[in-house]
């Protein structure tokens, strides 16, 4: 266990806790972040009942999973809070609230972000006691910690939850991988005839996505190595993955909205690495203990690349200005966080990370030295 002192001071427990509510709707790398916190939170209230408080794929994910949430009640999609999901039906905020008074939560946490929209809704859950983060534009909790943009985002959630007597038990996010998810992913891939690779070529915000050439030329080396090589994207990232199919010229395996996100957490647990831009199947692969090399743009590589090094490997772009423009992009590469504000323009701050950095971060993994993990 990580001494209580470690991660800075614990609070005292909040007696007679029954029931939990926990805030992160957002995406998937940002749910693998809080993790740890989860885990803290179980370890410290261990007969209460933990409700995420999520979107609907979350529900979906954790349907019969083993870990520290015992249920996802799916909160209504708001500004700060989360978008709709395709195809979701409308819901009522009030509704929700209504029901979720009804709950009687002992404890609320929020663990999504700054607070300005999160916190009036954690207080407006009645909790009996509230805690999260608070930026300079968001409402105090009862018990809070100051977001400050630069910090590791495992430790900034572990952080709130010591505010409510849970002190860290590790710091390394972990999700149990099911028979179910595997069943899926050997139902879709077949049998493992050789070691694979996966490459991840997507990312939401195009500023995270390394050319997909360059993924193609690492997939030609790869395969000259004797993997079999998976192209994994979403179905909006169809397009990068043809690009990197196309530009390989060599077999690889395109995988494009075959496996369910429990499949591909499957899919990623057979996978000898997993190499990817900074983006939520990087973060799931290492959560199911599979090595990964990762492109990050260097202000993302501080808050959120995996802390590890036995099996992970982190390779920055130093790029602050825009390609474009020139617009100092510091101190975040997010629409709502300052010094990005001005600059319109979502042309790829990595692409100075060199193929041969890559490929020589994946051979040392894949062939470790005696000795080495």
């Amino acid at each position: 266990m990580v001494t209580p002192d470690l991660l800075g001071p614990v609070a005292g427990r909040v007696p007679d806790v029954e029931r939990i509510a926990v805030l992160r709707a957002n995406a998937l790398g940002d749910f693998i972040f809080v993790l740890p916190a989860l885990d803290s939170l179980r370890a410290a209230y261990p007969e209460a009942e933990i409700v995420l408080l999520g979107a609907p794929w979350h529900a979906k994910l954790w349907r019969g999973r083993p870990g520290p949430v015992d249920r996802v009640l799916v909160v209504p999609p708001a500004p700060g809070i989360r978008y709709p999901e395709p195809g979701e039906p409308e819901s009522s905020a009030d509704d929700f609230l209504a029901a979720a008074r009804e709950e009687r939560f002992d404890l609320a946490l929020q663990l999504h972000g700054g607070g300005a929209n999160s916190n009036p809704l954690v207080a407006a859950l009645g909790a009996r006691v509230t805690a999260g983060l608070r930026a300079d534009d968001a409402p105090p909790l009862d018990r809070w910690i100051r977001y400050v943009y630069y910090q590791h985002e495992v430790i900034r959630y572990l952080e709130v939850a010591a505010l409510v007597g849970a002190p860290a038990t590790t710091v390394v996010p972990a999700l149990t991988v099911t028979d179910a998810d595997r069943a899926e992913a050997a139902g879709v891939l077949g049998p493992l005839r050789r070691s694979r690779v996966a490459l991840h070529p997507g990312a939401t915000d195009t500023r995270r996505r390394w050319p997909a050439e360059r993924f193609a030329e690492v997939a030609r080396e790869l395969v000259g190595d004797g993997y079999e090589v998976l192209v994994t994207g979403t179905p909006a990232e169809r397009d990068v993955v043809d690009r990197v199919v196309v530009a390989a010229g060599v077999p690889v395996r395109p995988q494009v909205g075959t496996l369910s996100l429990g499949g591909l957490a499957g899919c990623y647990a057979g996978c000898e690495l997993v190499i990817s831009n900074d983006t939520g199947p990087l973060h799931l692969a290492a959560a199911v203990g599979t090595a990964t090399v990762g492109i990050y743009w260097v202000g993302n590589m501080i808050n959120v690349a995996n802390l590890l090094r036995g099996r992970h490997r982190p390779i920055s772009s130093w790029t602050v200005l825009c390609p474009v423009c020139g617009v100092d992009c510091t101190p975040g590469i997010y629409p709502h966080r300052p010094g990005d504000g001005e600059c319109p323009h979502r042309d790829s701050f990595v692409t100075d990370v060199p193929v041969v950095e890559v490929v020589e971060a994946a051979r040392e993994l894949l062939r470790p030295e005696p000795g080495a993990p």
